[in-house]
């Protein structure tokens, strides 16, 4: 297929401000893709890396009440920041935001590397956190920058390639880094990487530069984080840390509410609010949000039960936890490249939420058939189905996202869909493990007694070792109620993925920008973008 670059500035072509843009070689357009592609692997690999090394993080450093905080720092400061960079993205120009944003990363990744207690690997992962909010949305928003909407599935497809190496590749590169050079490397892998995306997009990455006088909307920002971290703070906590109908649970949804109810108000009033209101009247637009967030919900949901399942009632290694959700991965990333190029040589995208809704209602429902008796091929094949649903969903979403705006709001539609989809992820780690958690439990009540029962006091999650001292009878009660949890928690998912379909079904087909147009077609109000094929 011919190399594409396109430029879209916000100027339609023709005007002084297109003609002054400097023309672009596609060799340039493949070496940013090339940064955007390491950017991204930041973004997703690092959690898988650091899952993996810390065990040998709370040995050295102690702290072990504090464990769960060195993931939740990091996912509330992504999530409160992801809407913040988009915004900034929009008003002072992209490159200058996305650039800032590595240097936040690399410079948290610096620091915790270097903690010397549980308390500061938690402040410094809060500021990792901060710089990783403005990894996806940049790389997504640098993209639509780039690229119209009819060129864009390609790319896309390659990052989510890229997501999928990262989930697959993560827990092997964290285990053999922590063996082998320590734990801290799994911070310091990210310094070189990060050092050449910003070498690469200093050099190659040309966009128009924005000068934006309106003052930030602080209020707005303050209210959205406020409402974020309640959210996620109550998915995070409660039924683990505390109950759902704990006074901390029920202050931290009242706060919640009460934040996000003030900043919908706000935004109706600012001068140049953080999430423009009016992008939500595109049908399309709002559609799309409502997909990301379902898949969201339900990916995460998976790849966090499937290897628990695999590994207590299948016998598999946790080792090579990664490698056993790779029929669910590579079919997603097949599937996302596919999707990309049907889109850039057709302009035609709404078969692929529908018929993705449909793959990933069936491969959800029927991962809840899964028992003690299930073989890993089996289980294999209904992995594949999910992952061909993903893989028609997961950059499909951003894609008809981004078509639905004009140029000026293309880093606040990109950080919300992005933001939808962590707030999902939220929801589904959350609710399906509530699930999973109180089935196992009662399960293993009923299985093993008042024995049970005590095996499953502190958690419904055993790790492996913990397995292995469990006699044989409560072994094999454990893994009947483990699968009794998992076929609860993908059956809400099923039902959840139903509402993937419905929502495709009310999505309209609108031409993607840079598509020919046909006789009698009329222009779009964003602008066309500049297109060489060479």
């Amino acid at each position: 297929m011919a190399d594409t670059q396109a430029v879209e500035s916000g100027q339609a072509p023709g005007t002084p401000e297109a003609a002054e843009q400097p023309e672009k070689e596609p060799k340039s357009v493949r070496v940013v893709m090339l940064a955007l592609m390491v950017a991204m692997m930041l973004a997703m690999l690092d959690n898988m890396i650091v899952g993996t090394a810390m065990p040998t993080i709370v040995g050295e450093l102690g702290g072990l009440e504090h464990l769960s905080w060195v993931v939740t720092a990091y996912t509330l400061a992504t999530a409160a920041a992801t809407p913040l960079w988009g915004k900034l993205g929009d008003m002072y120009g992209r490159k200058g935001a996305f650039m800032t944003s590595i240097v936040i990363f690399l410079a948290g990744s610096a620091l915790s590397g270097m903690a010397q207690d549980m308390g500061q690997l938690i402040g410094f992962r809060a500021i990792q956190g901060l710089g990783a909010g403005g990894l996806m949305v940049g790389v997504m928003a640098i993209i639509g920058d780039l690229v119209p909407p009819r060129e864009r599935g390609k790319y896309q497809g390659m990052m989510a390639g890229v997501m999928a190496l990262a989930m697959i590749g993560g827990p092997l590169v964290g285990g053999t880094i922590t063996d082998n050079w320590g734990w801290r490397w799994a911070f310091y892998i990210n310094l070189p990487l990060g050092v050449v995306a910003l070498a690469a997009i200093s050099a190659v990455l040309h966009l128009p530069k924005k000068r934006n006088k309106t003052r930030i909307d602080y209020l707005g920002a303050a209210l959205l984080t406020l409402g974020i971290t309640s959210i996620v703070l109550v998915t995070t906590w409660g039924g683990s840390q505390y109950a759902w109908t704990s006074a901390r649970i029920m202050e931290l949804i009242a706060i919640g509410v009460v934040a996000l109810i003030g900043f919908v108000f706000w935004q109706t009033k600012a001068a140049e609010p953080v999430l423009p209101l009016h992008i939500f009247r595109s049908r399309n637009f709002t559609l799309m949000s409502i997909i990301g967030f379902i898949v969201g919900f339900v990916m995460f949901g998976a790849t966090l039960f499937l290897p628990l399942y695999q590994q207590s009632v299948q016998g598999a290694s946790a080792t090579n936890s990664g490698l056993l959700l790779l029929p669910m991965l590579g079919a997603m990333l097949v599937t996302s490249m596919i999707a990309g190029r049907v889109t850039t040589s057709t302009g035609r995208y709404k078969v692929f939420p529908l018929v993705g809704g449909v793959l990933l209602t069936v491969g959800l429902y029927l991962l809840s058939t899964m028992d003690t008796g299930t073989t890993r091929f089996t289980s294999g094949v209904y992995m594949a189905v999910v992952g061909l649903g993903m893989g028609c969903l997961m950059q499909i979403t951003m894609l008809v996202a981004q078509n639905s705006v004009e140029m000026k709001d293309m880093g606040v539609a990109s950080s919300s869909t992005t933001l939808f989809r962590t707030l999902g992820s939220s929801f589904g780690v959350a609710i399906m493990g509530a699930l999973f958690n109180d089935r196992v439990k009662n399960v293993m009540a009923e299985r093993a007694g008042a024995v049970g029962s005590k095996v499953t006091e502190q958690s419904a999650q055993l790790d492996a070792k913990s397995l292995a001292k469990l006699p044989a009878a409560a072994r094999e009660a454990y893994q009947h109620a483990v699968s009794a949890g998992t076929h609860s928690a993908f059956l809400l998912g099923a039902v959840v993925a139903v509402l993937v379909l419905v929502a495709a079904i009310f999505v309209k087909e609108v031409p993607l920008r840079g598509a020919p147009q046909q006789a009698g077609e009329s222009d779009e109000a964003a602008p066309m973008p500049v297109v060489e094929a060479v």
